[in-house]
């Protein structure tokens, strides 16, 4: 019935409040248009439905709350096993060849002898051949009918099959108690899932206990907040529920802890472009290298950035230490540079992708680009590791344009392309190299130390070379884009694809973008000394002019100077000319001699340079005086020709990184990045050479570990007759060599 804006509901029981007062609904007779209302107390009154409808204060009542069923979605053919889809498909031939008359229910389709004269469609009824199915099951063997569950069918059961296969087909000859829907569980009520939750609450704060101690929890709970007349369910029973409701029991205590604890977002992102997220992590390099400066074997950490849309490998980083910040700055700065040709690389890793041609590349760069995608990245995904938080980084991915977003917590499935293209590079590539270390300590060599005979500068020509020539042309079947399902494709084909889809931004960054992304300092300029950056000072002609003035900064810095520090070369910073915005001049540490240099020292030593000076009670009046104290930290006091034997192996590594440091920043600084350091070797060698000498070092290696396994020259295979002579029992032996010695005769004596 309609009531003005709304519906007026009248059915047995509904309750309808009249001007403040409750009637109940006790009868309706819709043929004569009025309905019997029973009030909460009085004698029952007939009103029409026209007086109902208009009058001014009717109001329905509503009805207790009713708690909503949760629905669940319909059984399909794929709820079944094979074996009751074998019975199921029985089932139907025999439904179908009554009611069409034919087993595979169509007469074009008949079996050999059929129509059956029981089930012919043109001389019998509908009726006459349910009888003779019901007939023809009865007589057959039990076990046989009771196996396809047809040993109690009557009429009425094929007239309910075949009700149910009109409307879904085979799955109406199944039986319903294959798919029967689940009920829940009636023996947990509010009170006992309010005990699972709070047990599992409290065994989360606990350490780890077993499904034992939980029940004794819920069974405290219980006990304490409901009383004793609440039954518990069994111990199977709560088992079971928590195993639906918190999954399997099989995590460490503080990650399931810190799984709970955490709120992580599930939605679902869809990478449509390059460069859309390019996922960073760093792991340690699986194979020694040596480093230049003693050529002693060390551990690298390699770095890479994948992109995950096209899964190209678009910058790596070798260091002999563990990632900084600014590793990871210059990193995404590789990201967005393109790759130079190198020495001895053919046409065929030359940029291949179509709409740019190479010279138009070639041209932008200033030099020939390899076939490696470059693009602005737009998010980054890392780990949790502190470069990735550092502060200095953040100032840095404002400047590169990018967001940098940690992976969430407990979920590997944000990085896990980087780990398969780990996986991958060690499996297709480290494996095959000398010094490779395997995947821990049980599966290692003899002595990998001893087999390395790459260096860090050959190990990173040898990686670049296999990503542009190997890895950017792999089929990566299971990575087929969304537009593509089936086809087959390369990172270099899915990067090619994007291009023609969407273009392609020829954007190369500015050489100053290395100056940039350094941590900056905010500093004021004095009259003499220079400025002081982390505990040393720095001087030179830039400073000149500004000595001693205000650089019209406002806001937090105002009045400051803004000077850019490289943390992996102290030696120098770099401060730009505010004339022209786009000169960087170098300031030298006032320490250095003017006739020459000493070796690169980071961050790390000038700490323990500041250190050792207030520890020995030095009060220098300038940071010459500091240089004996660096020295000695350095080595620097040791001859060149005796750091070898000299010096701990400990002091050697740390050297080796030090230097390994300040040559990459010195390739950053040069126009042209990711180039090959000529001087990464002992002795400089062009790069033809190297590669000439890492081969005949390699392929010496080898040679050497085969000789040492053969410790004689190898014997031909004796022949098949001799081997028999020499095996047989029943050979006669030959009278000169085998004969068998005489007995003495008598009176003489034997020897």
């Amino acid at each position: 019935m309609t009531r003005q804006a709304g519906l007026l509901e009248l059915s047995l029981g509904s309750t309808l409040r009249l001007d403040g007062r409750e009637w109940v609904v006790e009868a309706i007779e819709p043929q004569f248009g009025r309905i019997l209302l029973q009030p909460a107390d009085g004698e029952p009154r007939w009103r029409t439905i026209r007086w109902l409808a208009h009058h001014p204060d009717c109001q329905p009542v509503p009805g207790p709350p009713v708690s909503p069923k949760i629905g669940h979605q319909p059984n399909s053919w794929f709820d079944l096993t094979e074996y009751q889809r074998n019975v199921v498909r029985l089932r139907m031939a025999h439904l179908q060849e009554v009611e069409k008359g034919f087993r595979s229910g169509s007469r074009h389709y008949p079996a050999p002898g059929e129509p059956r004269p029981a089930y012919d469609p043109d001389r019998t009824t509908l009726g006459q051949r349910r009888r003779a199915k019901v007939a023809e099951l009865a007589a057959m063997n039990r076990e046989e009918a009771k196996l396809l569950g047809l040993d109690q069918v009557s009429e009425r059961t094929l007239e309910r099959m075949a009700a149910k296969s009109r409307e879904s087909d085979l799955l109406g000859c199944a039986d319903g108690r294959w798919t029967r829907s689940s009920q829940g569980r009636h023996s947990i009520t509010e009170e006992i899932r309010e005990a699972i939750f709070a047990a599992r609450a409290e065994s989360l704060r606990r350490s780890k206990m077993n499904m034992k101690a939980r029940c004794v929890l819920i069974h405290q709970y219980v006990l304490e907040k409901f009383g004793p007349q609440i039954d518990v369910p069994s111990y199977w029973t709560l088992r079971a529920v928590w195993r639906e409701w918190f999954g399997p029991d099989g995590a460490r205590q503080r990650y399931a802890r810190s799984a709970a604890a955490v709120e992580t977002s599930r939605a679902h992102i869809v990478v449509h472009r390059p460069g859309q997220v390019v996922a960073l992590d760093t792991t340690p390099l699986p194979v020694k290298v040596r480093e230049r400066v003693f050529g002693d074997p060390v551990t690298a950490c390699l770095t890479l950035a994948l992109d995950l849309y096209t899964h190209s490998v678009v910058a790596f980083r070798l260091t002999l230490v563990s990632e900084t910040s600014v590793d990871v700055a210059m990193l995404l700065r590789d990201v967005m540079l393109p790759l130079p040709m190198r020495d001895g690389w053919g046409p065929e890793m030359e940029w291949p992708y179509p709409g740019v041609p190479a010279e138009v590349v070639a041209e932008f760069a200033g030099h020939k680009v390899a076939g490696l995608p470059f693009f602005a990245p737009e998010t980054v995904t890392t780990d949790h590791g502190s470069p990735f938080k550092n502060h200095d980084l953040v100032d840095a991915q404002r400047v590169l344009g990018c967001n940098i977003l940690p992976a969430r917590v407990l979920r590997p499935t944000d990085k896990q392309a980087v780990e398969r293209a780990f996986g991958a590079l060690r499996s297709l590539l480290f494996e095959e190299l000398p010094g490779y270390i395997g995947v821990d300590v049980a599966d290692r060599g003899v002595d990998p130390e001893a087999d390395a005979v790459l260096t860090l500068a050959q190990m990173e020509r040898t990686i670049a070379r296999w990503v542009v020539q190997v890895w950017q042309n792999r089929r990566l079947g299971e990575h087929a884009p969304a537009w593509g399902p089936g086809e087959e494709h390369s990172p270099n084909t899915l990067f090619a694809a994007a291009m023609e889809q969407g273009g392609f931004a020829l954007q190369i960054p500015r050489p100053e973008l290395y100056y940039e992304v350094l941590p900056a300092h905010y500093v004021k300029i004095p009259n003499r000394r220079g400025v002081q950056i982390a505990g040393l000072w720095y001087d030179g002609p830039a400073l000149g002019p500004y000595r001693g003035q205000p650089s019209g900064r406002g806001g937090r810095h105002k009045n400051r100077w803004e000077i850019h520090r490289e943390r992996r070369d102290r030696r120098t910073v770099f401060f730009r000319d505010p004339k022209t915005s786009t000169i960087w001049h170098e300031l030298r540490w006032n320490g250095l001699p003017p006739e020459g240099e000493v070796p690169a020292f980071s961050d790390k030593t000038v700490e323990e340079l500041l250190y050792q000076a207030r520890a020995r009670g030095l009060s220098p009046r300038s940071d010459a005086e500091l240089l004996p104290v660096l020295l000695d930290l350095l080595g620097g006091l040791i001859p060149v020709d005796q750091w070898h034997t000299q010096q701990p192996k400990q002091q050697r590594t740390s050297r080796a990184r030090q230097t390994a440091q300040a040559d990459a920043a010195r390739q950053d600084r040069q126009p042209t990045p990711r180039a090959p350091d000529v001087s990464a070797e002992v002795v400089p060698l062009a790069w033809p050479q190297q590669a000439r000498q890492a081969a005949e070092e390699i392929d010496a290696e080898r040679r050497r570990r085969r000789e040492a396994v053969v410790t004689s020259p190898p014997q031909p295979p004796p022949l098949l007759h001799d081997a028999l002579r020499r095996k047989s029992i029943f050979l006669i032996p030959d009278d000169e060599d085998e004969a068998m010695p005489t007995q003495p005769e008598r009176g003489e004596q034997s020897p």
